[in-house]
């Protein structure tokens, strides 16, 4: 059987991509002694990885896909086929962002204002190369955890991930400049790329999985309404598209489906309700495929 290899993130995206994965009909089962989860899919074969290691075994043929934050293909500079965007983080959808941030009572105000200072941070060689677009001479290191920790004690400002900067905040730094924003992607080795077996499993994969971010928030509505209550029920579902009616054995009634977005049905239903709809049924989504 032939087998897609797939690099499948270790650590904070963890958990949020075995939920994505399970919503796009694909179920990961992980053991915490082991770093080769099993997949309901045969034809597709996981390995637990670190986003931060991931493009680079994915160029060098190691996997034939992956998933990893653009950061870190960034950061490693791998030269890998971004198949698509996926919008998620380990806490939300929301695009992850790389700052630069110093303590709340110091005097810098830009990049500008670390020439000749001490920076720390995991993004490393791409922290490097902002500063140099800057034109701004400083010593910047890597940093090994606790980065928040250092700033303004062993360093005079840090390059740090944050998605609501709530934990900057509650370190009591200031963010100085946005260095890089982050969204996750479903990338792919360039030769497994140019194998028709392979970019159709991945190209599947890519179909299933945005499918799954599009019904993020969103339901199903069902329901019969008289034909001449029509107009007045389409004023008031804001459709995805417009709304699916079919014809009814009576026909003074019809049948309406909709797609809207979850947290507004409890304020729709009762509207229609009083608009005449009878039978409403409310269904959850596993997937949107626009």
């Amino acid at each position: 059987m032939k087998k897609l290899r797939l690099g499948f993130p270790k650590g904070s995206l963890q958990e949020s991509t075995i939920e994505l994965f399970k919503k796009a009909g694909i179920r990961i089962n992980v053991s915490s002694r082991s770093y080769f989860p099993t997949c309901s899919d045969e034809e597709i074969e996981v390995m637990l990885v670190r986003s931060q290691e991931m493009a680079k075994y994915v160029q060098d043929g190691v996997f034939d896909a992956g998933l990893t934050g653009f950061d870190w293909i960034c950061e490693t500079n791998a030269k890998v086929k971004e198949v698509c965007e996926l919008r998620y983080a380990k806490s939300g959808f929301r695009p992850v962002r790389w700052v630069l941030a110093v303590p709340e009572a110091s005097k810098i105000k830009s990049v500008k204002d670390l020439q000749g200072k001490r920076i720390a941070t995991e993004l490393l060689n791409y922290t490097k190369k902002y500063f140099a677009k800057n034109k701004v001479k400083a010593n910047i290191e890597f940093s090994w955890g606790a980065t928040e920790a250092k700033a303004g004690k062993l360093v005079d400002a840090i390059v740090e991930l944050t998605e609501t900067g709530s934990s900057l905040r509650a370190n009591h730094l200031r963010i100085v400049e946005e260095i890089l924003t982050s969204t996750t992607r479903l990338i792919a080795n360039n030769s497994s790329w140019k194998d028709s077996w392979k970019r159709e499993k991945i190209e599947n994969l890519a179909i299933l999985l945005q499918g799954a971010l599009n019904a993020e928030g969103m339901v199903g509505l069902k329901m019969n309404i008289p034909f001449k209550k029509l107009p007045v029920v389409e004023k008031i579902l804001p459709a995805l598209r417009k709304p699916t009616i079919s014809n009814l054995s009576d026909g003074n009634w019809i049948a309406l489906e909709v797609i809207i977005e979850e947290n507004i049905v409890k304020k729709v239903i009762p509207a229609l309700k009083r608009a005449g709809a009878e039978g409403i049924i409310e269904y959850p989504l596993n997937k949107i495929i626009y």
